[in-house]
């Protein structure tokens, strides 16, 4: 039976130098990260399904890969508030936690929407970016009968006005939430268009990365020529 320290000296023994300083120049700290990649955590991930227990306990490791592979595993349903609120600050200094695992599980449940607005109002920059990447991700998977539709339109029509004085990575997970709103509501694809122009080319300073910003009027485009507007995804699990 797995235990968390068999799965963790797992881990361990599949890190690399090399993989560890791409993370730090995607800005995480050496310190917590082993140098695994994702693909080894994935596989690390099939043999320890369904273990929610396990995958709780990885997480409160607070090393990246533990906690990236806790989000594969884990179900966000069976998490309280409470549990999900110390995800996000829990994330807090791991970008790739923040805006990946901690939305994952989030979108599972049934406050998914309270928490994220609570979330992008934090002023602490990884607590936001979970927020805004928990709205995408409800946005990318859930029917539009069951979102917020008006909430969600204010929430990106505010974009424009609070961007400028939002934190570095926060400004990237707001221009990709007006994506995810113009690519999955229909409905409101129009107004996203707006804010998408409204918006234009969005700064962020992305460090020693080949990452680029996506352009949000560019990307709602090529989904709306793709035909792909309005079509959901069964999980924002990757």
């Amino acid at each position: 039976m797995p235990t968390i320290d068999s799965i963790t000296a797992a881990l361990k023994a599949k890190g690399s130098e090399k993989t560890r300083a791409l993370y730090a120049r995607h800005g995480i700290p050496p310190d917590r990260a082993w140098g695994v990649s994702v693909a080894d955590i994935k596989l690390v991930a099939k043999t320890i399904k369904g273990q929610q227990s396990l995958a709780l306990a990885l997480y409160d490791t607070g090393m990246m890969e533990a906690m990236y592979l806790a989000g594969i595993v884990a179900d966000g349903a069976q998490m309280s508030p409470q549990q999900l609120q110390k995800w996000a600050e829990g994330a807090i200094g791991i970008p790739m936690v923040a805006e990946y695992t901690v939305p994952w599980v989030a979108v599972d449940h049934p406050a998914a929407s309270a928490l994220a607005a609570k979330w992008i109002e934090s002023k602490h920059e990884q607590v936001a970016c979970a927020g805004w990447c928990t709205f995408s991700g409800l946005v990318a998977t859930q029917p539009d009968s069951a979102l917020d539709l008006a909430q969600i339109e204010a929430l990106f029509r505010s974009i424009p006005a609070r961007i400028g004085s939002a934190k570095n990575r926060v400004r990237y997970t707001m221009n990709n939430f007006v994506i995810a709103a113009g690519t999955y509501l229909r409905p409101l694809l129009a107004a996203a268009k707006r804010t998408a122009k409204q918006l234009g080319a969005v700064s962020v300073d992305m460090g020693d990365t080949a990452c680029s910003i996506p352009l949000a009027t560019g990307a709602i485009a090529k989904a709306e020529a793709a035909g792909r507007i309005g079509r959901k995804k069964k999980t924002i699990r990757c």
